[in-house]
């Protein structure tokens, strides 16, 4: 019978922890920072919202839009409205432009 004599490693017994080290810290930085990891998942509250809070504005804005639409429909034009578009039509107000509507009597 033929044996052979080996001399034990030390380096052997730490192959497999070293391994299993390597491949836990590969999935967990990904579980961490990939696409769909937890962090990921914080930003996409955070946009979430961002979002909300922009879309709640343009529906603000779309709200106050609808208002000045409804008040240009059917003949119903009110006089502020009608005076605001011919302004604006023949160029005689600017954007940024405060206009002051004074009655002809002296109103305190």
């Amino acid at each position: 019978m033929w044996t052979k004599q080996r001399k034990k490693r030390r380096s052997g017994a730490l192959i497999v922890p070293a391994l299993a080290t390597v491949f836990l810290s590969y999935f967990g930085f990904h579980a961490w920072h990939g696409e769909f990891g937890i962090y990921s998942s914080y930003q996409l509250v955070d946009r979430k919202a961002e979002l909300e809070a922009k879309l709640a504005g343009l529906r603000t804005e779309r709200q106050a839009l609808e208002a000045r639409v409804l008040l240009l429909q059917d003949g119903t034009i009110e006089k502020d409205m009608l005076d605001e578009q011919a302004r604006r039509a023949l160029n005689l107000t600017a954007k940024d432009e405060v206009m002051i509507i004074r009655s002809g009597r002296n109103s305190h």
